[in-house]
């Protein structure tokens, strides 16, 4: 073997080698527990309020505090939604970002990028699992469950192949009869969004998934109600 190639074929190597490093460091974090880590121990620093809710979701609750910061700062609620997230990651950063922060209750809402195949593909059974498994983790840290319904979409942008909307009303009603069976409050944010061809109401969001401003106040109302319950 000349010396030419046998430098090409370590330099490829070494590229190679590299480049599944970098994606064995990034793959790690799957769950991306280190988004919330910094301000998990600051609030843990502070005196809980009892009133204190925690909102688990995907980027329709992560984008939540940036439209609406004053309906989470002035009710002691806690915005942990990370964009693009799927049940499973969810359900790996549980512990963390809801049940050592000590709240009362907590709000979670997901589903979507599960139905998108986000982080491959999944049956309804796989994600009605991550739900009832969060639901179990918050119940024997006596803390209140309230099970949100997946937001209404007949169609996601970064995956046009889709057809959603079947699966969603499904998701839904299993949540709305898990939420039953376990005496849990289930949040409808679904019936106060969705339009006649089964998407979201032009109105309440620009893509037809993430809600706009006056999306997000009506689903303030609505789990205003249920926290209320």
């Amino acid at each position: 073997m000349n010396t030419n190639k046998s430098f090409k074929l370590q330099t490829t190597g070494l590229f190679l080698f590299g480049l599944l490093l970098s994606v064995s460091l990034s793959a790690q974090d799957w769950p991306n527990l280190k988004r919330y880590q910094e301000q998990n121990e600051k609030l843990k620093e502070q005196p809980v309020p009892k009133d204190r809710v925690v909102f688990m979701g995907n980027s329709i609750t992560d984008f939540w505090i940036g439209q609406s910061p004053e309906f989470f700062e002035n009710n002691h609620f806690v915005d942990r939604g990370i964009s693009g997230q799927t049940s499973p990651q969810m359900l790996l950063r549980f512990r963390q970002d809801v049940i050592d922060l000590k709240p009362r209750a907590v709000v979670i809402e997901c589903g979507t990028n599960d139905i998108a195949g986000n982080t491959g593909y999944s049956t309804l059974e796989m994600i009605e699992d991550n739900i009832a498994s969060m639901a179990e983790l918050a119940k024997a840290n006596k803390i209140k469950t309230i099970l949100g319904s997946v937001l209404p979409a007949n169609k996601f942008g970064w995956k046009p192949e889709l057809h959603p909307a079947e699966r969603i009303d499904s998701l839904n009603q299993w949540i709305r009869q898990y939420a039953k069976k376990k005496k849990m409050v289930y949040l409808d944010y679904y019936s106060s969004l969705v339009d006649e061809q089964q998407g979201m109401k032009a109105e309440y969001s620009k893509d037809g998934v993430h809600p706009n401003k006056e999306g997000y106040t009506v689903m303030e109302r609505v789990v205003m109600e249920a926290i209320g319950k």
